[in-house]
This record gives C-alpha cells, sequence and structure tokens, in this order.
C-alpha cells in the first residue's frame, strides 16, 4: 500500500474584514460541491483548480482565542493515489509555469497562504473514514532534526490511548515533508470532551479541586520533550458547514 499524501493550508485574510473567511470557504465548499455533478472535471476549468484526485476534506475556521491569528482559514486535502495521484497532477500545471497557475476567481479575497504538505505516518487512520466532529485539535510540532517519524510512533502508542479516554479521537498523524524538523497530528473533539480534558490537566497541576486529575496528562508533555526542539502549539479548528468533517455532512463522501 502507498503512503498516503495531503496538504494543509493556512489562509489569512488582511485588512482585518470578518466576511472574507466566510466569503472564502464559502466558495471553496460550493465548487467542490458543483465538481460531484461534473462528468469528468479537469484540473482547471474557467478560472479555479477542480479535480476529483485532489479531495477537500476538511475546511475549516481557525478558532482564534486558542492562538491563531484572526482571521484564518485552513484546508485539509487528500490527494488520491499519494505521490503518483494527486500530487503528480497539482506538480504537472508547474511545468513550464502554466499560465493556468494565475487564474483565480478569489482574487483580493485572501492575504496570503502557507502550505505544509504532509505524509501519512505508520498506523495515521485513513483520511476517507475521518468522522465529523464539533472541533478539530491542532497540534504542529518543532522537533528534532529527523525525529518526526519517532515523535509521532510515540503518539500513536503513548498519547492517542490516553487522550481517546478523554474523548479524542485520533484522525491524523503526519510528518512534515520536504522539512526534517515538524510534525503534525490532529483530532476530533467536542466542546464538552475538549473542556473537562482542560479541567483534568488543571486539576493535575493543583489549579482545579472539582474535577478528577489525571497526572499523565502532564506526564506526555514531559515525554514529548524526548523528540521536541522548538515551538510546540495546539489550538483549535471549527469545521465549515458544507465540508465533510462538519457535523451533518454524509460520511465518506468525497465533495470532489
Amino acid at each position: 500500500m502507498r503512503r498516503a499524501i495531503h496538504l494543509l493550508e493556512e489562509v489569512d485574510f488582511r485588512p482585518m474584514n470578518s466576511r472574507r473567511p466566510l466569503d472564502y470557504l464559502t466558495w471553496l465548499t460550493a465548487y467542490k460541491r458543483e465538481d460531484r455533478s461534473r462528468e469528468a472535471p479537469e484540473l482547471t476549468a474557467g478560472t479555479s483548480i477542480r479535480s476529483r484526485e485532489i479531495d477537500l476534506v476538511g475546511a475549516f475556521y481557525a478558532v482564534g482565542i486558542t492562538g491563531h491569528p484572526q482571521f484564518k482559514a485552513v484546508t485539509l486535502w487528500d490527494c488520491h493515489g499519494g505521490w503518483d495521484g494527486g500530487w503528480r497532477q497539482m506538480m504537472e500545471i508547474y511545468r513550464g509555469v502554466d499560465e493556468r497557475l494565475f487564474l483565480s476567481d478569489i482574487d483580493d479575497v485572501r492575504f496570503s497562504a502557507f502550505s505544509r504538505p504532509l505524509g501519512a505516518a505508520p498506523g495515521c487512520p485513513p483520511l476517507a473514514g475521518a468522522p465529523a466532529a464539533e472541533l478539530f485539535l491542532f497540534e504542529s510540532a518543532r522537533v528534532r532534526p529527523g525525529a518526526a517519524l519517532d515523535y509521532l510512533a510515540a503518539v500513536r502508542a503513548e498519547r492517542a490511548p490516553l487522550l481517546a479516554e478523554h474523548g479524542h479521537t485520533l484522525t491524523g498523524l503526519y510528518e512534515v515533508l520536504f522539512c526534517d524538523t515538524e510534525a503534525v497530528t490532529l483530532w476530533a473533539v467536542s466542546l464538552d470532551d475538549h473542556l473537562a480534558t482542560q479541567r483534568a490537566r488543571d486539576a493535575a497541576l493543583g489549579l482545579d479541586d472539582e474535577v478528577a486529575p489525571d497526572s499523565r496528562l502532564l506526564d506526555w508533555a514531559k515525554r514529548a520533550r524526548d523528540y521536541l526542539d522548538g515551538p510546540w502549539r495546539e489550538t483549535l479548528l471549527a469545521p465549515f458547514p458544507g465540508c465533510r468533517l462538519a457535523p451533518g455532512s454524509p460520511q465518506g463522501q468525497p465533495l470532489a
């Protein structure tokens, strides 16, 4: 079985205009739904890139109060067929700097976008089977050079069972490609379970005497430092209505 390849994109909007993320996410999820009715959408058609080999799985509004710059949208794409499928299809348009690269019907909506190519680590759940959820916990960890897969193996073996007890479902376990110092994880979680986990951690620190503590949450933080070598951050993402990971969306039905 070949390795699963994905793309994570962070998009911000300046000057601060709260309507622009809404306009962008509405446009993105709508045009990908339109492709479902097309007999054979091409890599590019009109002024937007469309393809069934590049599947929009998650479209999120970043929860700014958890540490994201405001305002931000995050998208998660599945490259069907891995390197030789969706990834190749995206790369082919760069040959000769095809003029179609410069066609967009969302010019002036976005200010900037940053993309991370992701490779599934051993034991990573298939993205096609990812559950819908109220929220997704997004972790970006800077690791020692070359330690990304070792860190992710530890997450799978040690942290995933712990967080599962706290209502978190491991959704993504990714090495950031074309660098050797970053790993990304993604977890589906309800608001209630997210809050309960934070309180259990506070209780373990002696800062909350109204709930049961779970010292294992603190133990993992210490264990993770065996692999980390810089900034580590967890933030929350809210799935946008109409994307596959939003509650109420048909599961297992690609938008593209």
